[in-house]
C-alpha cells in the first residue's frame, strides 16, 4: 500500500479483529482516501485452532464434536459432510428414516442460522430493533432442535450410519408448532425490514459483483445465487434423499448486498417446505444402519451373540477401523458449500482430513468488490456475506 497519493497522504485503519461489524476475529486493513476505500486487505488466521489435525488424532467417532465448531452457527450441518464420506469410505448405507431425520435437522440449522443473518444484516445498516425478534424465532427452533438432540447449538447428533438416537415422542407436536409460527413472521419482516427504503437505500447496488467474478472466485451459496446462477448442490447432485423433496431454489440477479439478504430469506421458506414434508412423510424403520463399522449395535442385542458383542466392545473401546481409500462429500451448507475430503491408511483414525468451507472463498474476494466503495459499503458487504470466522481459519 501506497503512503501517499498525487496530492494527499492516504489514512489507514485496521478493522478488527476485535470489532462488532468483523463478525469475529478478522482484522481488515484499510487504505483511506477520505470515505473512499482505495485498497483493503483482509487478514485471517486470528480464530485458526487447527481442526483439521484434530481429526488426525481422533477417532472417526470422536471427531464428530469438533465439525460442530467449524461454522459454529451450522450445528449439525457440519456434521453431514463428514459422516457422509467416512460412510462412503466404510461402504454404509444409511436407513431411509435416518436420512430423513437428517434433512429435517440440518435444514432447522439453516433457518436458525439465516435468522441470526438477517439480523445482524439489519443490525449493521443501523436498525437495531430487528435483531431482538430474530432471537425469539431462533429460540423456538432451538426448543424443536434440544428436543430433539438434547443441546443447542452444537448437537454432535449425527452419526457414523445414522443419528445417536431416534425421534422423541410428541416431536410431530413442536414441529407443528414451529411451522404454523414462522412463515407469518417472515412476511412482517420482508414488510417491515427489507420493504423499508432506508435499508434499500443502504444496500440496492452495493457491494455487487456478477456471476463471472463469483465464479472466478469461488463463491458458493445466497452469494452464487444471487448473481442469478441457478446451483443448489441439494438439486444439482441430490444427497440423503433431498431429491425426495419438493423445494425451489432462490435466485436473485442483481448480485448487491439486498439480493443475497433476499435469497437467505427465500430459503427460509424452503427449508419449512421441506421440514413439512419431514414431518408428513416420516419413514419408519430403525435410525442407524446394521453395520460392523456404525454405531455401536444396542446393548440388549450385545447379550445374544458373540459377535455383536465383539463388535460393540471394540467399537467403544479401539473406534471402528476403516478401510483404506479416501472419500470426499459435500453438502449444501448454511453459507455455501461445505466439504470434508478424508484419506485412510485403514486405522482408527484419519490419516488425512482437508475441510473446504465458503467463507475463506467469500473473504479473499472482498477488495475485489470493496476497492472504490465508501468504508460503510465494507461494512455492508461483511454483513452480507454471512461469515463465521471459525468457519474461514479452521
Amino acid at each position: 500500500m501506497k503512503r501517499s497519493g498525487r496530492d494527499d497522504d492516504f489514512m489507514f485503519i485496521n478493522l478488527g479483529p476485535n470489532h462488532p461489524s468483523a463478525h469475529g476475529a478478522f482484522r481488515l486493513v484499510l487504505q483511506l482516501d477520505g470515505e473512499e476505500v482505495i485498497d483493503c486487505i483482509p487478514d485471517i488466521g486470528y480464530h485458526h485452532r487447527g481442526a483439521e489435525k484434530m481429526a488426525e488424532r481422533q477417532t472417526w467417532h470422536s471427531y464428530i464434536p469438533y465439525t460442530d465448531r467449524i461454522d459454529y452457527l451450522g450445528g449439525v450441518m457440519n456434521e453431514l459432510p463428514y459422516v457422509m464420506a467416512v460412510e462412503q469410505l466404510a461402504g454404509i448405507t444409511v436407513p431411509e428414516r435416518a436420512q430423513t431425520i437428517r434433512v429435517m435437522m440440518s435444514e432447522f440449522f439453516r433457518i436458525t442460522n439465516n435468522l441470526l443473518y438477517f439480523g445482524t444484516f439489519i443490525q449493521d445498516a443501523g436498525g437495531m430493533t430487528p435483531v431482538f425478534y430474530m432471537f425469539t424465532d431462533r429460540q423456538k427452533a432451538y426448543d424443536v432442535i434440544e428436543a430433539v438432540t438434547g443441546y443447542r447449538m452444537h448437537p454432535a447428533w449425527f452419526r457414523i450410519g445414522g443419528t445417536a438416537a431416534d425421534l422423541p415422542r410428541g416431536w410431530q407436536r413442536l414441529v407443528k408448532e414451529f411451522l404454523d409460527w414462522m412463515p407469518k413472521r417472515l412476511d412482517e419482516y420482508v414488510k417491515a425490514a427489507m420493504q423499508n427504503s432506508v435499508l434499500k437505500g443502504r444496500t440496492q447496488n452495493v457491494a455487487q459483483y456478477d456471476a463471472k467474478q463469483a465464479l472466478a472466485w469461488g463463491v458458493t451459496g445466497a452469494g452464487l445465487r444471487a448473481t442469478g446462477v441457478d446451483f443448489d448442490l441439494r438439486k444439482a447432485r441430490p444427497y440423503m434423499g433431498y431429491e425426495n423433496f419438493e423445494f425451489e431454489v432462490p435466485v436473485f440477479y442483481n448480485g448487491d448486498a439486498y439480493d443475497r439478504c433476499m435469497v437467505k430469506i427465500e430459503e427460509m421458506r424452503q427449508s419449512l417446505r421441506i421440514i413439512r414434508q419431514c414431518l408428513d412423510n416420516m419413514p419408519s424403520g430403525p435410525y442407524k444402519a446394521d453395520h460392523p463399522l456404525a454405531v455401536p449395535p444396542p446393548k440388549d442385542r450385545t447379550l445374544h451373540d458373540i459377535e455383536t458383542l465383539i463388535n460393540h466392545f471394540l467399537s467403544v473401546s479401539w473406534g471402528p477401523v476403516m478401510p483404506a481409500g479416501e472419500a470426499s462429500m459435500m453438502v449444501e451448507a448454511t453459507k455455501g458449500i461445505n466439504s470434508y475430503y478424508i484419506t485412510s491408511d485403514k486405522s482408527t483414525m484419519s490419516y488425512r482430513t482437508r475441510i473446504r468451507t465458503p467463507t475463506f472463498a467469500h473473504l479473499q474476494q472482498m477488495p475485489s468488490v470493496i476497492n472504490g466503495s465508501l468504508v460503510s459499503d465494507a461494512i455492508i458487504y461483511l454483513a452480507s456475506i454471512d461469515i463465521v470466522m471459525a468457519d474461514c481459519d479452521r
